[in-house]
């Protein structure tokens, strides 16, 4: 069998804008229903929710049919977390909290096999279809993508050279913590967070990579005018919430 183009990142390399969405609802169906849904890429998050490995399998497998490539987010920049989602599939990687370049090194090394990096070896697994993929072990690294989050003013003065590190594909800006960072806890919207949010994707774009960033429906043209390129315009959970309140205030209010 031979290894699946990963066409995001093939997308990101010809400077294609890609639009997305957050999944944090932790489900199959959530995931199945999101990914024929016409996005380009869902984000199955294990950062900010309730999922863990055997779920994210189960999402993945949910999106087999669709025509969106899912990007985990692990919950930490690991080696042992990056290995095991690696293992059941999952091709792209989201990894929060990269303050500098050896935290950005130590990301893209965990996702290469050896003499690369330090990927752990198993000979059958989901990502290699049980060892039906026959040069896996020798291709695997050009389908994979790695994201890096930069989330703080101190990764921000770093972020031409995370950027710049080999094997890096995007840097993927994180509006609320920088917010927090800034002094703005829950206030992403400040004219000051905008401003670094707009040069950091100058930066980024100067430095030869792909930005990302997560907002909302309202921002997400903002976000592609000012050059990101990947850019998640809603999240499911949000979704959820927001149009279960509006739907029962629409009757209540009566």
């Amino acid at each position: 069998m031979d290894l699946p183009v990963n066409r995001f990142k093939q997308a990101l390399l010809a400077r294609r804008p890609q639009i997305g969405i957050w999944s944090s609802l932790c489900s199959h169906i959530a995931a199945e229903v999101l990914a024929d849904a016409g996005f380009d890429w869902v984000l199955l998050d294990t950062e900010h929710s309730p999922n863990e490995l055997p779920a994210v399998q189960n999402q993945l497998d949910a999106m087999l049919a669709g025509t969106t490539e899912p990007i985990v987010r692990p919950a930490w920049n690991d080696l042992v977390l990056i290995k095991r989602y690696l293992d059941i599939g999952a091709r792209t990687l989201l990894l929060p909290y990269v303050q500098n370049v050896e935290e950005a090194k130590r990301a893209v090394a965990a996702t290469r096999y050896p003499p690369l990096g330090v990927r752990g070896v198993s000979g059958c697994t989901r990502a290699n279809r049980y060892g039906r993929t026959k040069d896996y072990f020798q291709r695997v690294h050009e389908e994979t993508c790695v994201l890096v989050q930069v989330e703080t003013q101190a990764a921000m003065q770093e972020i031409e050279a995370i950027a710049a590190v080999d094997g890096v594909d995007g840097v993927f800006i994180g509006p609320n913590d920088l917010a927090a960072d800034m002094g703005y806890l829950g206030n992403w919207q400040h004219p000051e967070v905008w401003r670094v949010m707009e040069q950091a994707a100058q930066r980024i774009t100067n430095a030869g990579k792909a930005p990302g960033i997560l907002v909302g429906q309202a921002e997400g043209q903002r976000c592609l005018d000012l050059g990101y390129l990947f850019v998640a315009v809603g999240s499911d959970l949000v979704m959820l919430a927001r149009g279960s309140e509006a739907l029962a205030a629409r009757f209540k209010a009566k």
